[in-house]
């Protein structure tokens, strides 16, 4: 299934939001109606919630006044370990329980308003936020929800910062527009990416587009990171590094919206038993490329077994991205990173490179994606071969 956060300021709207996925037919879990559930009258989180706080955080009717809790288990940072420590693994257990319930082709939404505050977006496939200007907000919480301003601005002052937030979206969803306005955006999103995202996750299906050159985006980074992030935890111990390589990570280099990573691997053993963690986690397997072609020279570098890999790409078709899965001090793993460090550093081969790829996009235009790439790499390929000993070199002089 396909694993959506939902997360956002204090009155951003993230109800509009959720409201308009479950219409198109998202299952929703609401991590603060869990929270509400675990502490019920009769509960045993309730129990434990009395023995540690007392029985004065009860209201007359015996269910939980939580301004009561609130001034007791806030005091410090002890009373709020202590409250975490019983209501997280009480809601942890409920939200598996749902997740599980679910059926294989869901597109479960997790809306979770403290998603960023506790480094939940690693854990899911897409991280949607809403996003309002903090002014906005405050009047919404003011005028809406009968929140004094003071306390409405003490709250948003506690949880992540708007900049915290839109650093964890993979979609920003603009809610200070009009009525109406981010229900059309969430229903295009859902027929546009997320749809296809989960047929592709069921499927095991990667996104691979045709080669199509586009002016740097500065973004590039920032949506690797997170790609990286996802992956960190897929891969767990059989990691040895994640990596963002290739053009899109050259500040300033035209390249294909391709994003290239790449996973350190002990050996490629460790690499195949990652594969349907990695899958899981949007990034299924790509059987055709199992090797990187081998390059000119002595040794390691002519011999085709010290290139062999593991490719996996992104079933996502608003991030598509390849992950190379290489071993550690293979030719093809240094390649890829000191290639990189290269054109990092010497203005003149990110102008020739530019040039090179250029020529391969023009080669490539006009084609179906099959001819398209291997028309591309008929022009790239020649030219790596040539700069291969040049690039080793220039890490031999500059090393990490």
């Amino acid at each position: 299934m396909l694993r959506i956060g939902l997360t956002g300021g204090m009155g951003a709207g993230k109800s509009t939001v959720a409201r308009a996925l479950v219409a198109r037919g998202a299952v929703l879990i609401d991590s603060d109606v869990i929270a509400r559930e675990v502490v019920a009258v009769g509960t045993p989180g309730l129990a434990a919630l009395v023995e540690a706080f007392g029985s004065d955080i009860l209201a007359a009717d015996g269910s939980l006044d939580r301004p009561a809790l609130a001034a007791k288990a806030f005091r410090d940072d002890e009373s709020r370990t202590t409250l975490n420590s019983i209501t997280h693994p009480l809601v942890g257990q409920r939200t598996a329980e749902l997740f599980a319930a679910a059926a294989p082709d869901a597109i479960v939404v997790q809306d979770v308003p403290l998603l960023v505050e506790n480094h939940m977006a690693p854990f899911m496939n897409l991280v949607l936020v809403v996003d309002v200007a903090a002014e906005t907000r405050i009047r919404r919480l003011v005028e809406f929800r009968g929140v004094a301003e003071d306390d409405a601005r003490a709250r948003i002052a506690a949880q992540a910062t708007d900049e915290q937030r839109r650093a964890a979206a993979d979609v920003l969803l603009d809610n200070n527009g009009p009525a109406g306005a981010v229900e059309a955006a969430v229903a295009r999103l859902w027929d546009e990416r997320l749809i296809p995202f989960e047929a592709n996750m069921r499927s095991g299906s990667a996104v691979r587009p045709a080669p199509r050159l586009v002016d740097p985006d500065p973004e590039w980074d920032a949506q690797a990171q997170r790609l990286i992030a996802r992956l960190r935890v897929a891969a767990g111990a059989a990691a040895v590094r994640i990596d963002h390589i290739g053009s899109t990570a050259v500040p300033g280099l035209p390249a294909k919206d391709l994003l290239d990573l790449q996973i350190t691997v002990p050996d490629l053993a460790a690499a195949d038993g990652i594969r349907d963690a990695l899958a899981a986690a949007g990034f299924p397997v790509i059987p055709q490329h199992t090797h990187d072609n081998p390059k000119p020279g002595t040794g390691a570098e002519v011999d085709p077994g010290h290139w062999e890999k593991r490719v996996h790409g992104s079933a996502d078709p608003g991030r598509p991205a390849y992950v190379h899965l290489r071993v550690a001090g293979g030719p093809g793993q240094v390649f890829a990173l000191a290639f990189r460090d290269w054109l990092r550093a010497e203005p003149a081969a990110r102008a020739e490179y530019a040039e090179v790829k250029q020529k391969a996009a023009a080669a490539a235009a006009g084609l179906d994606r099959e001819e398209a790439v291997a028309a591309y790499l008929a022009v790239e390929e020649p030219w790596f071969d040539g700069v291969y000993q040049r690039v080793l070199t220039w890490r031999a002089a500059h090393p990490e």
